[in-house]
């Protein structure tokens, strides 16, 4: 009799175990943590028009160095409106860039050695692995998100600071 006692305790003990476990709340998706890269915007690239009149200024991630290049803004699910990345090359050439793992749509602003921008491919497609070239030598290139040099009215022939 004892032993059945204690084993009644101990099924009445593993079921209320067993339901707890199975009546575990659902998270919505505000709770779900982000996927993607995380970016830490060390830099500032301001937008100058062609009279010297700075037109924006965004935050940005440096892409300095190749591994940085290579990787550029592939994987980042999302991104402020005010950030983007510049990517800094050792010399000045023709360049071309592809949106291969990229989900944000961006703007793509090719520039040349004195700041001057030479090429912007405007909300570029994502996941595209088509090439999207400078067409002149550039030095620097900057993405920001689609649309930004549309709404901010950037322009080729403007130039960057950083």
């Amino acid at each position: 009799m004892k032993f059945q006692s204690h084993l009644s305790i101990y099924l009445a003990f593993a079921l209320l175990l067993f339901i707890s476990a199975c009546g575990s709340e659902k998270k919505n998706e505000a709770d779900a943590p982000k996927q993607g890269r995380e970016l830490e915007f060390t830099e500032q690239v301001t937008f100058i028009s062609t009279d010297g009149e700075e037109i924006s200024t965004i935050r940005a991630a440096l892409a300095n160095d190749p591994d940085e290049r290579n990787q550029g803004l592939m994987d980042v699910n999302e991104m402020p409106m005010d950030a983007g990345m510049l990517f800094i090359f050792p010399d000045e050439s023709p360049r071309s860039f592809y949106m291969a793992n990229t989900p944000l749509p961006l703007d793509i602003i090719f520039v040349s050695a004195d700041s001057t921008i030479v090429r912007i491919h405007q909300s570029t497609t994502p996941f595209d692995s088509g090439q999207l070239p400078s067409g002149k030598p550039a030095k620097f290139v900057v993405e920001t998100n689609g649309g930004y040099c549309v709404s901010n009215d950037i322009q080729e022939g403007m130039r960057i600071r950083f």
